[in-house]
């Protein structure tokens, strides 16, 4: 049976979940950023390298990811962090709703 005092220990400690689903996201946003900045100033000097050669531009850009190939991947990486960890907050948040309605609804069960 679902009582009042289980479903707050449950809140508690989705509490603490969020909390440390923020903290997490917090990190992985900073890390995004840092490997966004860092990718994107390697691709602009890869493409000002390329300047004096006669090419296409979408022959330099190609060059220019190749060069930057490892920033690039990790730039992914932490763009992918940050989505799967939004979405953990989101879950988190779900179930704390799903955990208040069922709280009222034993409030109101009790009370009959």
């Amino acid at each position: 049976m679902v009582t009042p005092q289980a479903i707050e220990n449950r809140l508690a400690t989705l509490s603490k979940e969020i909390d440390d689903a923020h903290d997490f996201l917090e990190k992985a946003e900073h890390n995004y950023h840092r490997s966004k900045t860092e990718y994107e100033i390697a691709i602009a000097r890869s493409r000002l390298s390329y300047g004096s050669e006669k090419m296409r531009v979408q022959d330099v850009n190609d060059h220019a990811l190749l060069d930057c190939a490892t920033q690039y991947k990790a730039l992914n990486e932490a763009e992918a962090i940050v989505k799967a960890a939004r979405a953990n907050a989101t879950r988190i948040r779900t179930q704390v709703d799903i955990a208040r309605s069922i709280g009222t609804s034993v409030r109101a069960s009790l009370e009959i």
